[in-house]
């Protein structure tokens, strides 16, 4: 919702300036100048991007209408599920966390949690690391190191609807000097015509070039920005994952995991000591 607010202050501070200064809204509606800017910035992303990363980068602009999902309650909500999960390694051994990670989809354990479960790539990070701790048979630093490799594939491929929106962007400028000069071209053609005429041929070849900065820094730009917040949420997230991991491979008890784990989200998500507190207290009552 923020980002069809923000969009809209953009382009109605523009236009609202643009009529104070008399300005007819009508010179700026030039469909051939939309079709050349948009149509090129449409081809640049194909050429450069599989339909895979295109329908990714759909996805992501279209997520963030909805608004960052990480928020204070997911972050609480993946603690407490890692104090579960850990407390019942503590309690009933590692053997019967087995059934939980081999099948995470029927698992009682993390059916609880909604967000997480429907979260593909957390559940595969979360599981195979235990399945991997199950072995017995990986150092934790060597634990740590895949799991710092692993994190890094992982931000690495959240960041590409950034990448392609910042690059894109980047190029909005250039196609709105391309559109211009196109105007240009067809004005000198008409050089000797009406002076009107002529007036508004330039007038339409100027409206590319504003067409082209507008887009990349009302638009492109800040969806890039925006996109890559929602990635640092989830870098977060994934990263209060391997901390906890990381804690409960050294030995660390199912509460002091969940307090490095903790610690490690931002403090404008994260949940406090005595949310946390609350929550295990709440859970121990019902478990």
């Amino acid at each position: 919702m923020f980002i069809l607010i923000g969009l809209a202050v953009v382009f109605g501070s523009v236009l609202l300036g643009y009529v104070m200064h008399h300005g007819n809204v009508a010179v700026l509606i030039q469909i051939s100048e939309f079709i050349i800017i948009g149509g090129a910035a449409v081809g640049s992303m194909i050429v450069g991007n599989p339909p895979s990363v295109l329908v990714g980068v759909f996805k992501d602009c279209m997520g963030l209408l909805k608004g960052n999902p990480y928020k204070k309650s997911t972050f609480s909500e993946l603690l407490l599920m890692l104090f579960e999960l850990f407390h019942t390694a503590k309690q009933e051994g590692m053997l019967a966390l087995e059934p939980h990670v081999e099948r995470p989809e029927e698992s009682e354990i993390f059916k609880k949690y909604s967000f997480f479960t429907a979260d593909h790539e957390a559940v595969a990070f979360l599981t195979d690391t235990m399945k991997v701790l199950l072995t017995g048979t990986v150092d934790r630093h060597d634990l740590a190191e895949i799991l710092d490799l692993d994190l890094e594939r992982h931000e690495e491929e959240a960041m590409t609807s950034t990448h392609v929106l910042t690059k894109t962007g980047d190029a909005m400028p250039g196609f709105g000097i391309v559109a211009a000069v196109l105007g240009v071209v067809i004005t000198m053609g008409s050089i000797g015509g009406a002076a009107s005429a002529i007036g508004q041929k330039v007038a339409a070849a100027l409206v590319g070039t504003f067409l082209g900065i507008l887009l990349a820094y009302g638009v492109f730009q800040p969806l890039a920005q925006a996109c890559e917040g929602t990635v640092r949420c989830r870098m977060a997230y994934m990263g209060c994952i391997k901390t906890a991991l990381l804690a409960f491979a050294r030995g660390e008890p199912p509460i002091t995991a969940i307090e490095f784990a903790r610690r490690n989200v931002e403090p404008g998500l994260r949940p406090s000591f005595t949310d946390m507190e609350e929550l295990i207290r709440a859970w121990k009552s019902t478990a």
